[in-house]
């Protein structure tokens, strides 16, 4: 098979060495913090730091910075977790990540839960080429408008100059209608609704890891439908088992609403977004759902017989969730020690943690180790003995912590006496968080072990719902919504304005409409902006 020969736009810009700020393609850097296997966290002194073996190399000086303080540098501290938890990694090629098992074992918890969530609601998993002929791309004009800087075309294969251009999948609208085409004949073939597990690539000008790399992957989901109120009815309810998810398994408290007609994905009539609170206050759209009424039917002629042997176009929706969600994770929970997951996408929910002074202890804190991982593990408990002898186990604990594992269990010489161990909860630091005498009495130690997770989940997403609402100003002026932007918060106030209206408060502040929120407080208002009526209100805020 020929190799094939990439012609990207803006090719010199690569060899621009991007500035080095907050908003700054933080991926493409190659500065001194290179996202190798180093180590890098400060060691606590604890009693129960004793070597378990006399070969430890936990003073190397990997260890011995600390990383950056989320309040001192928001981007330099979350690109410190990603190399210290070993999420990821850089690629060969500028604005590309590679994400490693730790990383990736995130992202397959994400994908098990959705996968679940997709075939319960009558979805089936396939595949579609990446590769797409760029004609195809051109026959929806605001699609091809609203892409076109990202597209990344291929003019060669095999040596030799291609008939047509072909654009390595930026999304899938274009071909999933190609081939709907064939497939859809009459509405006896309606609904079809299907979802694919893919990577896309986007020529990003400015990346950060997890939120925008020019490759990225994602599940994108698309149905056709016979009916304008059955189109409406999937995208709202594909972008309500998003909610859930960020709610119930990510811990991540969202607000869901339409996204005004600036902010509407190319080609759709509506689209339905959920919004994140970041750590440093700014917002994730975390993911979209578009009902795309039958622009793209109407460019691809993708039709159907109806009941009453007329020919009618398709009504069509797409909806995405990306790797994006994990560094949302990483900046909604994580702090100053490392990643905090939420144990429901841990990959790790529980790591053991053995320790002894002399050899003559070592077999039976093994053994009990190996009991408790066991009991835990057939209960469904993710979990993980460290056992290895190279580390202290001070610097097990910190190294844990960085990785965001939801608890510590302890297992020392007294605790195999007394039958019971030691559970250290990552949420709450310190001896508050740490309770001794635990039973390893199987039932008892599931029994709490599940307790305890069940309330770190409901703890995480109770700091994130109050950091949230914290940071949201409600604002009746354009005057106070540029206060509220100028202090870092979002501003949620009553609006109406133009489209010109928008795009001012975007070029004077930064901000964008985030959306217009499904709750809703009934009455008419008046627009911050315009002082005219006003239906809605909108929340704006500063974005990734």
């Amino acid at each position: 098979m020929g190799a094939l020969t990439l012609r990207l736009p803006s090719l010199s810009s690569l060899f621009i060495p991007p500035c080095i700020s907050s908003r700054s393609p933080a991926i493409l850097r190659r500065h001194h913090r290179r996202l190798q296997p180093t180590i890098r966290f400060s060691t606590r002194s604890t009693a129960a730091s004793t070597p378990t073996s006399t070969n430890d190399n936990s003073k190397s000086k990997s260890q011995e910075k600390a990383i950056t303080p989320r309040s001192q540098d928001f981007n330099a501290w979350y690109l410190d977790i990603i190399s210290n938890a070993e999420l990821a990694d850089y690629g060969p090629v500028r604005g590309t990540m590679v994400i490693r098992p730790y990383g990736y074992a995130i992202w397959e918890s994400i994908q098990e839960y959705l996968n679940i969530k997709f075939k319960e609601t009558g979805h089936s998993n396939m595949y579609f080429p990446q590769l797409i002929p760029y004609s195809f791309i051109e026959k929806e004009a605001s699609h091809v408008e609203g892409f076109s800087p990202e597209l990344a075309v291929v003019t060669i294969g095999g040596g030799k100059e291609l008939e047509e251009k072909l654009v390595v999948r930026p999304t899938s609208e274009t071909i999933v209608n190609h081939m709907f085409t064939q497939w859809i004949h009459s509405h006896r073939d309606l609904p079809l609704m299907i979802n694919q597990w893919a990577n896309v690539t986007r020529w990003e000008m400015r990346t950060k890891p997890f939120v925008r790399t020019l490759e990225f992957l994602w599940q994108e989901g698309h149905t056709a439908h016979a009916t304008p109120e059955e189109a409406e009815k999937e995208a709202l309810q594909m972008i309500d088992v998003y909610i859930k998810f960020a709610y119930e398994q990510a811990a991540i408290p969202v607000i869901a609403g339409r996204k005004s007609k600036v902010e509407t994905f190319a080609g759709a009539d509506r689209t339905y977004t959920i919004e994140a609170m970041m750590g440093d206050r700014k917002a994730l759209q975390a993911g979209t759902s578009h009902n795309l009424g039958q622009n793209f039917s109407r460019a691809f002629n993708t039709q159907f017989t109806d009941e009453h042997g007329q020919r009618q176009h398709v009504w069509q929706t797409s909806w995405a969730i990306s790797t994006r969600f994990v560094g949302g994770i990483i900046m909604t929970h994580g702090d100053d020690a490392g990643l905090m997951l939420p144990p429901r996408v841990a990959p790790i929910q529980v790591v053991i943690v053995p320790i002894w002074k002399k050899e003559e202890e070592k077999s039976g804190v093994l053994d009990a180790a190996i009991a408790a991982y066991e009991v835990l593990k057939s209960a469904g408990i993710k979990v993980k003995v460290d056992d290895s002898e190279q580390r202290t186990p001070g610097w097990k604990f910190n190294f844990w912590e960085m990785k965001g594992v939801p608890i510590r269990m302890e297992i020392g010489p007294r605790d195999v006496l007394n039958k019971s161990v030691v559970i250290s909860r990552r949420d709450i630091p310190g001896k508050q968080g740490k309770v001794f005498g635990v039973s390893m009495e199987p039932d008892v130690l599931v029994s709490y072990v599940k307790d305890k997770l069940e309330e770190i989940q409901a703890s995480l997403l109770s700091m994130a719902v109050s950091f949230r609402d914290s940071n949201i100003v409600d604002v009746t002026s354009y005057n106070e919504l540029k206060a509220a932007i100028s202090d870092g918060k979002w501003a949620r106030g009553p609006w109406s304005g133009s489209d010109k209206d928008e795009l001012k408060v975007k070029e004077e502040t930064g901000a964008t409409i985030r959306c217009f929120p499904f709750e809703q407080s009934p009455g008419t208002k008046t627009c911050l902006m315009t002082g005219n009526p006003a239906e809605e209100v909108a929340i704006f805020a500063k974005s990734y």
